[in-house]
């Protein structure tokens, strides 16, 4: 059996994370079988479905590089199909016409509910033999129902949740087109499947139950059945649901926010799956290990500062060139063009170190390439008396300095250090607040090379 999974977003949003883990996994489980990754958007809700949310969908797969071997796919288009299968059940009494109106499902509904029984459709136009139907209203357009099995269970082996069986009585014969004509989700789901020949359902546990209603459409249609399985939920680090303070954002939020694709990635296949005690792993290692026998059935826990942690650790890890382009593209949205400056790639060689994620680095990188007002909080602090006599000493030695090196600068920096009788902070923090404005940033000597001579002067005489 050839693999064959696939990610269904309804487009009525943009792409989360919870459907980014479902997304990976379907990925990562097609990639490890060497199957089939089928892209499907369930665009049937016509008054909520965006062509934006479309493209946010499509373009968070790209950022993460999710990429389908087929698709995308649209409900939208397939309507002729769907219609064909209903016409074809209702010619084999696997579904039938119902003229039941809104009103008197209401009815119905209050009456059970008053006798404390479950809400459910009692089949009055359901054929039955012996049974006589009444003449159809004048004018009224039916819905089609699914003719559901009256007796036996519907059951199935999870992959992640183990044994499921429930009993038919607790189904009833639900509705697979409207009055209007348009087929609903749990049919189009079940003819989608069948079509595209999935073999593996791996979504969401808010699924659950819709499987046995799909089951028995399949097992209606004489269609196979693919093998289910139902991803727990992702909690926020409290233990409630998850929703924006805790990170339920855009994916691309992420991406806005500086983090890296394959930490985004690394830190979502943790979401309820393991390899041992691997935390660290790259995509090519994540489809070799990733399987479904390893996936929790209880709830995974969304933790940002754990993802910060961890996109820290991608940035130190990637290489200098892809930070510098990195870094690159935010200051240009922020009106800064690094090619008016010191070369960027020895900027976020010297930062990268000390970063969570991209846009810091794009703050740390701004005051190379854009000289503002010196912060007059941090002047007042820090430009006494005897730290502008040492500024004035070094802007001197670094005028008169042969060969413009860290070695070289490091050198002047100590010898001005012991003329004025300073500790290293009491001049190298005062250099850091005319120079760039702040009082914090790796090795003095190594943001003076960085900086340049020329900037470095320009910059220390806006001190007098």
């Amino acid at each position: 059996m050839t693999v064959r999974t696939r990610f269904a977003p309804s487009p009525t949003g943009y792409l989360h994370i919870g459907g980014a883990r479902t997304a990976l996994f379907s990925w990562a489980y097609a990639r490890h079988h060497g199957g089939s990754f089928v892209l499907r958007i369930e665009d049937t809700d016509l008054a909520r479905s965006t062509p934006e949310a479309v493209q946010a969908i499509l373009d968070g797969m790209d950022w993460l590089g999710l990429e389908h071997d087929e698709g995308p796919f649209y409900q939208t288009r397939r309507m002729d199909r769907y219609r064909e299968v209903i016409r074809q059940m209702l010619a084999a009494g696997t579904a039938y016409y119902c003229y039941t109106s809104k009103e008197e499902l209401d009815a119905l509904r209050a009456a059970q509910e008053a006798r404390n029984e479950k809400p459910r459709y009692d089949g009055r136009w359901r054929p039955e033999p012996g049974k006589t139907l009444p003449p159809p209203p004048q004018g009224a357009e039916p819905v089609v129902r699914f003719r559901n099995p009256v007796d036996g269970l519907v059951a199935w082996d999870d992959l992640v949740k183990g044994r499921i069986e429930i009993n038919n009585t607790e189904l009833d014969d639900f509705i697979i087109a409207r009055a209007d004509g348009s087929p609903t989700y749990n049919f189009c789901v079940v003819v989608d499947d069948w079509d595209m020949g999935i073999t593996h359902v791996i979504r969401g546990d808010d699924h659950v139950n819709n499987t046995p209603r799909q089951i028995n459409v399949l097992a209606a249609l004489g269609a196979p059945l693919p093998q289910y399985a139902h991803l727990s939920m992702i909690l926020g680090s409290d233990g409630t649901k998850l929703s924006k303070r805790h990170g339920a954002v855009s994916v691309m939020q992420y991406h806005e926010d500086g983090f890296l694709p394959e930490a985004v990635i690394n830190y979502l296949a943790r979401l309820g799956w393991s390899h041992g005690d691997d935390e660290f792993f790259n995509r090519e290692q994540f489809v070799e290990w990733f399987d479904l026998d390893h996936i929790t059935p209880s709830a995974a826990r969304f933790d940002t500062d754990k993802l910060i942690w961890l996109n820290a650790q991608y940035i130190k890890a990637a290489s200098d060139d892809r930070l510098a382009e990195e870094t690159a593209a935010r200051l240009l949205k922020r009106g800064i063009d690094p090619a008016n400056g010191p070369h960027i790639v020895s900027i976020t060689t010297l930062y990268k170190e000390r970063v969570g994620n991209l846009n810091e680095l794009a703050d740390a990188a701004a005051p190379f390439y854009r000289t503002s007002e010196l912060p007059a909080e941090l002047a007042e602090k820090h430009l006494t008396p005897p730290a502008l006599e040492a500024l004035t000493a070094l802007e001197t030695r670094f005028a008169a300095l042969p060969v413009w090196e860290k070695s070289a600068i490091n050198q002047a920096i100590k010898e001005v250090m012991q003329s004025c009788a300073l500790k290293m902070p009491q001049i190298a923090i005062p250099l850091r607040v005319v120079l760039l404005g702040v009082e914090h940033t790796p090795s003095i000597d190594a943001v003076v090379e960085v900086l340049g001579r020329e900037r470095t002067l320009q910059r220390l005489a806006r001190r007098r």
